[in-house]
């Protein structure tokens, strides 16, 4: 069995511009590093795959995102920001003050699909928006409820 979900992967294009971007959410650097073309072509099966990755950290979660920038061959799938693409979407975070994060991420000149919506069934606040290359990210914030509230609306069962 497994025992948590260690990392998440994103592929982009400009791995400075990408980790900014995550910084703008509260993300910090840790490790990265030039990955050795012969131990990325035997893992991945791209001959000659070049690249390089930095790993990120937020302080309220366990889990880390690595961005890896691939030094040629990579492209973007132009419709990978589409919700109703087959595969792994988007990443959800969950803010405190969605209002808040919105505003400092319009003023960086993120692009959002819509206003923040409002899901009926449970009160979460949620918005989706365009990370770096395109990337499909939802910011949720969720009502200030009972705890047993919260934890069923997002309670695996």
């Amino acid at each position: 069995m497994i025992n948590r979900i260690d990392h998440l992967n994103v592929v982009v294009s400009d791995l400075e511009q990408a980790k900014d971007f995550f910084a703008l959410l509260g993300f910090v650097e840790g490790l990265g590093a030039e990955l050795d073309p012969a131990f990325l072509t035997r893992l991945t099966g791209i001959d000659g795959a070049r690249g390089r990755f930095i790993t990120l950290c937020h302080p309220g979660s366990t889990t880390t995102i690595e961005l890896l920038q691939f030094d040629v061959g990579s492209g973007a799938d132009p419709q990978l920001g589409r919700a109703d693409r087959i595969g792994l979407r988007h990443l959800a975070f969950a803010v405190d003050d969605i209002e808040a994060v919105v505003g400092r991420l319009r003023a960086a000149g993120t692009t959002f699909l819509s206003d923040i919506q409002t899901w009926e069934k449970t009160g979460k606040r949620l918005v989706y928006l365009y990370g770096p290359d395109g990337i499909l990210l939802e910011l949720a914030e969720y009502p200030q409820t009972a705890p047993s509230v919260v934890e069923a609306q997002t309670r695996c069962s």
